[in-house]
């Protein structure tokens, strides 16, 4: 009996932030397609480890690897330590998010926010996607070429609430990928966003009100909000072959919330 070999047999996947939520649901489904998935965390070795196991047990393979995506040492002996056990890396989905509330009515505003609160969204979500990719640069180098994800945000097209800082970072975060993939384009390497709306459940959505998911749902066009799962086929076919003449796009997975709005 012959069997079919998944999209990334062979491939190493490095996702940030995989120990849970959006992360977790990301290496569960490269796995499925046979990767070699490194699940990047910061904290919880034992979710990770989790993660890990699961990776194995759906037919790929799963190393869980300790590593704040902004420390750039750590980074790089990071890097150092892929290239060492696995000789090299495919794919980077930067998901890695410092926790964040997702909460309507406890969020702060504008006039109640310093600097200090985007330095912060700064460095978690800009800083350390630059971090990671101008580490891996040299392993997707060696193989000319490789795909490149960052996770970014619907709230960048429609801030229908406004959370300015978050959503402020991840509008950069979008500029920072369209940069990278004109210049990494030469190079073989595709840099593209998927941009989630509301995620449940998530850490960040555990904050946001019941009766306002439901109202969120009803405005959009699927009627629900998405689970980390909707999030998993769109990276991986950024990522893929199958999107192999894709670059420089964000991809908006969110039932059509921006689009109706």
């Amino acid at each position: 009996m012959t069997t079919v070999a998944g999209r990334f047999e062979g491939q190493v996947v490095l996702v940030t932030g995989a120990g849970r939520g959006i992360g977790a649901a990301l290496a569960r489904g490269f796995a499925r397609e046979g990767a070699l998935v490194v699940v990047n965390y910061l904290s919880n070795q034992a979710t990770a480890d989790a993660v890990a196991a699961d990776c194995r047990a759906l037919g790929g393979d799963g190393w869980a690897l300790r590593c704040d995506v902004g420390d750039e040492a750590a980074v790089q002996d990071m890097m150092a330590q892929i290239e060492r056990e696995a000789g090299r890396l495919d794919v980077v989905v930067n998901n890695a998010l410092r926790p964040y509330r997702f909460d309507p009515e406890s969020r702060a505003r504008f006039w109640e926010q310093s600097w200090s609160h985007y330095q912060t969204q700064f460095d978690a979500t800009v800083r350390s996607c630059f971090v990671v990719c101008q580490a891996a640069l040299p392993l997707m180098r060696k193989r000319k070429g490789g795909a490149i994800v960052n996770i970014g945000s619907d709230l960048v097209a429609r801030p229908s609430i406004p959370y300015h800082d978050y959503a402020t970072a991840k509008s950069a975060l979008t500029g920072f990928s369209r940069n990278l993939a004109v210049e990494l384009g030469p190079l073989g390497i595709r840099v593209n966003c998927v941009a989630p709306g509301l995620v449940f459940p998530t850490e960040g959505a555990r904050a946001t009100r019941e009766d306002v998911r439901e109202q969120i749902a009803a405005q959009t066009p699927l009627r629900r909000v998405a689970t980390p799962e909707d999030v998993v086929g769109p990276v991986l076919f950024l990522a893929s072959d199958g999107g192999r003449f894709v670059t420089g796009q964000t991809l908006m997975v969110d039932g059509g919330w921006v689009m109706a709005g």
